[in-house]
């Protein structure tokens, strides 16, 4: 074999269309997820009720995922991948449409809980279908892309929609989002190729004495401690900007802007060949946020709070798909739609017990001790977690072969 086929074997090239096909249904699913936090006091003004009943509809969202993403995942197991797919996109178009013209706010809180099943379900199939669109070494590459669509919605899709609805108002917005979304369904359904695993071929869920049952498990709750702690801090990130580091409130926006920009940077350096060993890679990502918040919390001066802030971007950009590229190898293909609703339940909890978190502690410790406690729990939580999960893939790799052990995280997994 020529050093040129070699090559291409090593390297074979990304299905793209496909990648930002998924990446779009990524950024419409977030984007409709997170319309509310934008438009709180246009919502609150148009339904009749206080903003923060309207701020309670992305926590809807968020716990319709964790009561029905994994059963759900479970009854759909038999469903062609791909038509559930685009119903799931569907689902996610009709609701936001209907959104858009309800006239009270109990029917859009009704409204959302459907989306909500539509958005658990969708982000328990989508990276497992990326892993399946590209082999096993380039699976850390598609997930990234991804998940990039979702980047891109919390950097340009919210904002976005925000300064739009400030202008034409909330219902007009949330009709064209629900527009561009079954457009999305409809591209998916004619351009996206199906995946190798179809109906019957998946597992629906995890058995006791599964051998990936156990890595999965210990990233979920990597994930599930790794998000809380996240969003204890960042629900409190204005009064850490004003009142910690010192600034006004009007650089609470643009230094929002500046930390989505460098976690875009963090997701792609998670894409790269840098972060090929994941796990490696997650301690690494989780060690650096660690510093800068110890940095944030400790408020040296702006400067160095700054270089702090948007190195905490970085580093927590690439968590994410990073835990998820480790959940997927850990995982044989026919059960990584029951591993992806785990890791989304974990993901939620985390979501949804950060900010309640977040609220005890402020009152006990105040906002300057949150980001210090998180970087606590980054070293003595999430690295000893991770490097948990390593340890057990080498053992089962052991028994199954005497390749050297530097490939066996990855290979007894998915083998």
């Amino acid at each position: 074999m020529s050093v040129a086929e070699s090559a291409r074997v090593r390297a074979p090239r990304l299905p793209w269309p496909g990648l930002l096909l998924l990446a779009a249904g990524v950024f419409l699913s977030i984007t409709i997820e997170m319309l509310p936090t934008g438009l709180l006091p246009e919502m609150s003004e148009g339904l009749g009720v206080a903003e923060p009943f309207i701020g309670l509809l992305v926590s809807v969202f968020a716990f319709t995922v964790v009561v029905t993403s994994t059963p759900l995942t479970a009854l759909t197991s038999r469903m062609p991948r791909h038509g559930l797919l685009v119903l799931v996109l569907a689902m996610l178009g009709l609701t936001t449409l209907a959104s858009a013209f309800v006239p009270e706010y109990w029917m859009l809180a009704s409204v959302r809980v459907v989306g909500g099943v539509a958005h658990g379900l969708f982000w328990a199939i989508v990276a497992a279908y990326a892993s399946r669109l590209v082999p096993e070494d380039r699976i850390g590459r598609a997930i990234s892309v991804t998940l990039g669509g979702g980047t891109l919605a919390l950097v340009a899709g919210v904002p976005a929609t925000t300064v739009l609805g400030q202008v034409i108002g909330w219902r007009p917005v949330f009709a064209i989002v629900a527009g561009l979304t079954l457009v999305g369904a409809l591209a998916v359904w004619r351009f996206l190729p199906p995946v190798a695993v179809e109906a019957g071929a998946t597992a629906a869920r995890f058995r006791r004495g599964d051998a990936a049952l156990g890595p999965v498990l210990l990233v979920c709750a990597v994930t599930a401690a790794t998000m809380l702690g996240q969003y204890a801090v960042f629900t409190y990130v204005a009064p850490l900007i004003t009142d910690v580091v010192g600034l006004e409130p009007g650089a609470v926006g643009p230094l929002l802007f500046v930390y989505g920009v460098t976690g875009a940077i963090g997701l792609v350096i998670a894409g790269s060949p840098l972060a090929r060993r994941p796990t490696t890679a997650i301690v690494t990502a989780m060690v650096v946020a660690a510093a800068a918040l110890v940095v944030l919390g400790l408020a040296p001066g702006v400067v160095a709070s700054l270089i702090a802030f948007a190195v905490w971007g970085l580093a927590f950009g690439a968590v994410p798909p990073l835990l998820q590229t480790r959940l997927l190898q850990a995982t044989p293909a026919r059960q990584r739609d029951a591993a992806s609703a785990l890791y989304t339940t974990a993901f939620n909890v985390g979501i949804g017990g950060g900010a309640l978190v977040g609220a005890v502690l402020f009152e006990r410790i105040g906002v300057q001790g949150l980001p210090l406690l998180y970087a606590v729990v980054l070293v003595l939580v999430a690295v000893v977690l991770v490097g948990t999960s390593t340890r057990h893939a080498r053992r089962m790799r052991q028994p199954r072969s005497n390749v050297a052990v530097e490939t066996g995280p990855v290979r007894a997994s998915t083998a």
